[in-house]
């Protein structure tokens, strides 16, 4: 099987350094799933870029770190991940954390989502968490 790319795009000025070794990660943890790589496409944007998408196609007026558009076709993952940088900086200052770990944790929300992990409901959602904390731990592993 032919393996898919990772694409990291940015629609504002947010640039990601570490390219090589987030892409690294991300198929590390698709692996860690029993999970296969297909065309996976992070695109960095600000509040406004990711509201008009949360507003044309989910329907929904609010702010959000992270939309996911899943196009995977059985076990092999692909789709569209669209991050606020903006909401991350954010997020990151609320929970006391610096903006990598919190870019780790939304990056790898998306690609859960990809998974077939949900967070509608609170049982969804602890589960969701878990796998966040497991699978950032898998980032480190990588810097090794």
């Amino acid at each position: 099987m032919e393996k898919g790319e990772i694409n990291f795009f940015s629609e504002n000025d947010f640039k990601l350094k570490q390219e090589n070794d987030f892409r690294k990660w991300v198929e590390r943890v698709i692996e860690s799933e029993d999970k296969y790589v297909g065309d996976i496409n992070f695109i960095f944007c600000d509040d406004e870029y990711l509201l008009d998408i949360n507003v044309k196609y989910l329907d929904h007026d609010t702010y959000t770190d992270i939309i996911s558009f899943d196009n995977g076709i059985g076990n092999t993952l692909h789709g569209d991940i669209f991050i606020s940088t903006e909401r991350v900086e954010e997020n990151a200052s609320n929970f006391n954390v610096d903006f990598i770990e919190e870019l780790k944790r939304v990056v790898i929300h998306g690609v859960l989502h990809f998974c077939g992990y949900q967070d509608k409901s609170e049982r969804d959602k602890e589960m969701m968490r878990r796998k966040e904390e497991e699978k950032i731990k898998l980032f480190h592993v990588e810097q090794s």
